[in-house]
């Protein structure tokens, strides 16, 4: 006698993790089932996650004031984080203790980091002071003040050797780490740069600006754009790239979005946070799953796999809808609510 009983619908995700204050940053364990994050009280705190349960690991308070980014080591056993305290901490992540620890790194609050290799790592502050540390010593190896305004983020070419950095005076500067010099910073635009990412087999350079623009530049080329795609009216605060044409982006409005830049479109909206901006994207170790944080104290994750495949042709013109267009990720697309019922015909 056949049952009637129904399958529960298959969990494609680990369920959202809620925390006690706003996450300001969130960050995937490199070789683990981990994830980190941040918020604006101060703590930093580690979970492990899995589509059946998720596990706080590790609650920290080292930081004397709200911490702004976390980010794990190359070899995930360490965890660095960054404070409106001006320190840079480093965490053991077997014991929890606090290995490295420098207490006074700039002047002013440190707004953006980026991890570069096992022993070096970039910050950049509220005043646009930029340094690069080998995090072992407790003097940065290189300093230099080249823009006027908050550096909003960072990003490192595949040979470590070329950084760029976006910056609220709108411009993109491109700093060589080797021979810790500045190459070359861009014309100031009329928007505040706020996030960038390396794309096309590292031949491109996409950044995300205040009025929901893609500006793009030509590798080497940083002087001003080669291409501009206005993406939408919302900021792209920031961004994450998927494949080496498709980045993630996640605005002010709540929405995560997925372009395919040259040829530009928007191919649809991931997911989102109601109406809560997002402060910031991580990508899983196999690539497939995305987190994203954001003001209403959450930290979602989503399937973004199906991206991979996604081939956009340019004989196809672009359509308008696209933009409000739900994909398979997205939890208000019935597709995965009924994705693990059986078919009743």
């Amino acid at each position: 006698m056949a049952s009637d009983q129904v399958d529960a619908p298959c969990k494609l995700v680990p369920d959202d993790i809620k925390l006690d204050s706003s996450v300001v940053d969130v960050c995937f364990h490199p070789d683990r089932d981990v994830v980190a994050a941040c918020t604006v009280g101060s703590e930093v705190l580690v979970y492990s996650y899995s589509n059946e349960s998720n596990h706080l690991l590790l609650k920290l308070n080292h930081h004397k004031k709200p911490c702004r980014g976390v980010q794990f080591s190359h070899d995930g056993s360490k965890l660095f984080s960054i404070s409106v305290d001006r320190s840079i901490q480093a965490v053991d992540m077997t014991t929890g203790a606090t290995v490295h620890k420098i207490v006074k790194a700039h002047e002013s609050p440190i707004y953006s980091f980026l991890v570069i290799d096992d022993y070096l790592l970039a910050t950049g502050d509220d005043d646009g002071v930029f340094k690069v540390w080998d995090y072992r010593r407790a003097t940065p190896i290189f300093e230099q003040k080249q823009m006027e305004d908050y550096i909003s983020c960072m990003t490192i070419n595949e040979e470590k050797k070329i950084l760029l950095a976006t910056s609220g005076e709108g411009t993109l500067t491109a700093f060589n780490v080797r021979a810790k010099r500045m190459e070359l910073q861009s014309e100031p635009f009329d928007s505040e740069m706020l996030s960038v990412s390396i794309i096309k087999r590292g031949t491109k350079a996409v950044v995300g600006d205040g009025e929901g623009v893609f500006n793009i530049f030509n590798w080497g080329e940083f002087g001003n754009i080669s291409d501009r795609f206005p993406e939408n009216d919302s900021s792209v605060d920031c961004m994450i790239p998927i494949t080496e044409n498709i980045v993630c982006t996640g605005s002010i409005d709540g929405k995560l979005r997925a372009v395919n830049l040259l040829p530009n479109r928007v191919i649809g909206i991931v997911g989102e946070h109601e109406d809560f901006p997002i402060e910031s994207l991580s990508l899983s170790k196999d690539k497939k799953l995305l987190a994203s944080c954001s003001q209403d104290e959450t930290i979602k994750f989503w399937d973004i796999g199906y991206l991979h495949k996604e081939k956009v042709s340019d004989k196809n013109k672009a359509k308008a809808s696209v933009k409000k267009k739900h994909l398979k990720s997205s939890k208000t697309n019935p597709y995965n609510f009924f994705s693990g019922l059986e078919s009743t015909e």
